[in-house]
């Protein structure tokens, strides 16, 4: 469901424990891993038991004038579904503006958006999960996650790279469409790590085939021997806009349990 949402924990981290590295190497050196194999590998990766993570959203329009958010992030892992919840705290217009997510392997996702000045918590359809998440560039479906089986995944190039502050590091570029074309970001086209399956960049493209919005990883380093995304750009080329994700502070393993993601706790956000 992950393979855009890079950008926030649930889509901020992956690690292969030590264990599997050998034999991940060694099956990629006898059999190459197929566009689906690798898809799956992106969503599957290891993030850890749960994770807290305090959050820096900086909103640019097309005349360069920025907007300072401020959020944080709870994340979840469990086999019957990842739970997510983020909380904006900054400013004083947003504070309060939580979303919730709740993931069905077996079924649709769950998007929750609550907004202090309403008073209640909103249902996000599975028609708006394309729309913009809170102004942002990014979208509900980017944050949130996407449906896997609602795409189909082609490998357009297995000896790609991207070029890390450290030198490049070998990847795969692979192409996800959306079985249903009339939706409005129907193809990304994304650039996934070999050793990690981090997603590093992707193109995002419209109905018109225009590649609209790019999504890319500034800083990625290991914490607590997970690697994990600290800053990335959503920018919209047609818009002219972007919105920049700086990650101050992220812990692993802390002990979350479900009753932090429940949708008394989404509208206890603005408390």
């Amino acid at each position: 469901m992950r393979l855009l949402a890079s950008c926030l924990v649930a889509l901020l981290a992956t690690a292969v424990p030590a264990a599997q590295k050998p034999l991940a190497a060694g099956l990629a050196a006898q059999k190459p891993l197929t566009a689906e194999q690798i898809a799956r590998n992106v969503q599957d990766r290891d993030t850890g038991r749960d994770s807290r993570a305090e959050m820096r959203m900086k909103l640019f329009d097309r005349r360069d004038r920025v907007r300072d958010r401020a959020l944080s992030l709870l994340t979840l892992r469990r086999p019957a579904g990842d739970r997510s919840l983020i909380r904006f705290t900054y400013p004083n217009d947003i504070r309060g503006t939580g979303f919730l997510v709740w993931e069905h392997p077996q079924g649709d996702d769950e998007r929750f958006l609550y907004l202090p000045s309403l008073g209640r918590v909103r249902r996000i359809a599975g028609s708006e999960a394309q729309e913009s998440f809170v102004g942002s560039d990014f979208s509900y479906e980017d944050i949130g996650g996407r449906e896997f089986d609602e795409y189909t995944y082609t490998l357009a190039d297995e000896n790609a790279s991207w070029t890390s502050p450290q030198g490049p590091r070998p990847a795969y570029r692979l192409e996800s469409r959306r079985k249903d074309s009339s939706v409005e970001f129907p193809r990304v086209v994304s650039l996934v790590l070999k050793d990690s399956f981090v997603v590093v960049q992707a193109d995002v493209y419209n109905r018109r085939n225009e590649k609209q919005k790019v999504y890319t990883v500034k800083r990625l380093e290991q914490v607590q021997g997970i690697w994990t995304v600290l800053e990335s750009v959503m920018t919209n080329d047609l818009d002219r806009t972007r919105t920049e994700l700086v990650v101050d502070k992220i812990a692993y393993n802390t002990g979350l349990t479900e009753a932090a993601f429940t949708r008394r706790e989404l509208e206890g956000a603005a408390k």
